[in-house]
């Protein structure tokens, strides 16, 4: 397998800071099944059960998360996308420990939308407005997705300076199976972790 999950830092209870989870990378569509990836981007562990999801509808509760996250360490990611999860771990070849939940069949992302991220009592912890048409200059992720830097964590709209993912790039994006390129799921390495760290403590001054 291409990815290996080796987020192994000792935990002792779970943290509730659900600010910490992140909107970190997206594809609106692909061959292998659009997908976002949620990164705790905290120092403790999220327990992300009965999270939900929501498009530009922005209703909590409209695709619930139920227990398949769980609880989601620090510097992991997780993935939501239209594919069935067995599906999109072989297009991208993902190890078994990447949590994966799909397919998602009534929210689907357009070219220009929003992604709503809500905890288990429908409080909004996090929110990404995109599309080139609306916003122009900023990525167009259509089989090729967006990774959010760590420093602009916490943005609610995309951004000119977001590039899209290349091969071999900084989040070690690569070729999927089905010709799309990204990196979902991929955990930053131990060193990255203040990084992230930081750009969550950003993000939640800025929305304060």
């Amino acid at each position: 397998m291409r990815h290996m999950l080796t987020v192994g830092l000792l935990v002792c209870c779970v943290s509730v800071a659900s600010a910490d989870i992140v909107i970190s990378e997206w594809m609106y569509s692909g061959g292998g099944g659009e997908f976002v990836e949620f990164t705790n981007a905290g120092p403790d562990p999220v327990d992300m059960t009965n999270w939900s999801y929501s498009d530009s509808d922005a209703q909590p509760g409209d695709v619930s998360f139920l227990d398949v996250f769980g609880v989601v360490q620090p510097g992991e990611s997780v993935i939501f996308t239209e594919a069935e999860p067995v599906n999109f771990r072989a297009a991208w070849d993902l190890d078994l420990a990447v949590k994966v939940f799909g397919p998602n069949t009534n929210s689907n992302l357009g070219r220009n939308d929003e992604i709503n991220l809500y905890d288990a009592d429908g409080n909004l912890v996090d929110t990404l407005a995109y599309g080139d048409q609306t916003y122009p200059g900023t990525p167009r992720t259509q089989n090729v997705s967006c990774n959010i830097p760590a420093t602009d964590y916490g943005y609610t709209i995309a951004q000119t300076t977001w590039v899209l993912a290349s091969v071999g790039d900084e989040y070690g994006s690569w070729l999927s199976w089905t010709g799309d390129v990204g990196s979902p799921g991929m955990v930053p390495e131990p060193s990255t972790l203040m990084l992230l760290a930081i750009g969550a403590l950003a993000a939640t001054r800025r929305r304060g």
